[in-house]
């Protein structure tokens, strides 16, 4: 595609998700699943217009807006609600992934595509996705919930273990010569890790003079430029670039200049996320779904059930009530960016093709059903029993959210500035 072609289709990619959004949002809908429908329908592999040829073309945009929504998350996570977190974020980031990754684990060898590729699928079914988990707190206003710490937490347990995850399925997927090369990827995951988390412990006034300018125009110049390098060393270095992303967010986010960056990262959030679903949807071929429908519906009700059992669980463990424990069940419960990456290097490295079909599938589905189900956890709470957790005293925080998700979205940016 030439330039004016490429400037075309995101111009018309963005008209359409927001269109296809706005309509969405008179019924109550949220934004995500309406993204994504966007880029399926517009997509390649649909019947009809075919706005973009290649979703390659959008991969860069694609990512910076992974790298944003994590980065916008990690200025609204303080550093201290993890480490207080202590023990029960720990025990309940583990729960939730021994849990999920073991049932992924099972589900794979149970269908009997291969044991490499049960290894493939247990990380597809078994991650949750950062970025429409992030997105979904902000656009139901949600962040400030005292149930979202634990589901940030739950998140940032995740994506620390996706970077021990993916060096250890390299020799898996073909990229690492021996089981000794695996974990020299390791050890280099591991120390860029500690490394952000000692600049977010004790780095944060070297990177306030960085950030100290008068000049809006330039502190946003600043802080793009250090999210992007970060996201970037993260990413070369065998870490998800999301996290690498929310670390610099946390360091900016204890900072003087945190109040500023927060509003100004806004605009550069919400529209380059349209494009990363967006994107998403390109990369879905409806007819490669249908092949595999039988093995995604068993993996969304393994999902969902894994998922209330660590949710409600997580939250029994920290004293929450039922409706703030359904809130945690069910924002952790959709799959995204990570499951599809999975598929695509499946492909690369010559596993069955039934995986990449069922990653973009089982992805889709559940990136429709958890919104959904996120939106309504005032209903869905009453279906958990008093003896499991306490039943909720008062009005639901989030019940005008919930009617009202492009309201709600519009409340929290306002409450941030």
């Amino acid at each position: 595609m030439h330039i004016g072609e490429i400037l075309l289709a995101l111009g018309g990619a963005f008209l359409a998700a927001g269109i296809l959004a706005r309509l969405g949002a008179k019924i109550g809908l949220p934004t995500i699943p309406l993204f994504i429908l966007a880029g399926v329908l517009l997509g390649p592999h649909t019947p009809g217009l075919a706005l973009v040829s290649d979703p390659s073309y959008f991969e860069l945009l694609s990512k910076l807006g992974l790298v944003f929504l994590l980065f916008y998350l990690g200025l609204e996570f303080h550093l201290d609600d993890l480490i207080n977190g202590g023990r029960r974020l720990v025990a309940a980031g583990i729960g939730y992934l021994v849990l999920n990754i073991g049932g992924g684990l099972a589900f794979g060898f149970a269908l009997g595509w291969g044991t490499r590729e049960a290894f493939v699928l247990a990380g597809v079914v078994g991650i949750s996705s950062s970025a429409i988990v992030s997105k979904l707190l902000i656009e139901l206003g949600r962040l400030r919930n005292p149930e979202s710490r634990l589901i940030l937490g739950i998140i940032v347990v995740e994506d620390v273990f996706l970077a021990f995850y993916l060096a250890a399925l390299q020799p898996v997927l073909g990229d690492a010569a021996s089981l000794g090369a695996a974990f020299v990827e390791f050890g280099i995951a591991f120390v860029f890790l500690v490394v952000l988390f000692g600049l977010a412990r004790w780095g944060s006034r070297l990177v306030s003079r960085l950030l100290d300018v008068r000049a809006d125009e330039l502190l946003v110049v600043m802080f793009v430029g250090l999210a992007v390098v970060v996201a970037g060393a993260a990413e070369e270095l065998g870490v998800s670039d999301a996290i690498g992303a929310f670390m610099i967010g946390l360091v900016i986010g204890s900072t003087p200049h945190a109040e500023r960056v927060t509003t100004l990262v806004h605009p550069l959030r919400d529209a380059f996320a349209a494009i990363f679903f967006f994107t998403f949807g390109l990369t879905i071929d409806p007819g490669d779904v249908v092949s595999v429908a039988g093995p995604i519906a068993i993996a969304v009700v393994l999902t969902i059930v894994l998922n209330a059992i660590a949710g409600l669980g997580a939250a029994r463990l920290y004293g929450f009530d039922r409706r703030a424990g359904t809130n945690v069940a069910v924002t952790v419960l959709t799959r995204g960016e990570f499951s599809i990456v999975l598929g695509t290097l499946a492909i690369g490295a010559g596993l069955d093709a039934r995986v990449a079909a069922f990653a973009a599938g089982y992805v889709l589905v559940l990136a429709i059903i958890g919104p959904l189900a996120v939106v309504r956890t005032e209903w869905l709470s009453r279906l958990v029993p008093v003896r499991v957790l306490p039943a909720a005293e008062g009005p639901a925080p989030d019940d005008r959210a919930g009617a009202d998700p492009t309201a709600a979205a519009e409340d929290a940016a306002s409450a941030s500035r």
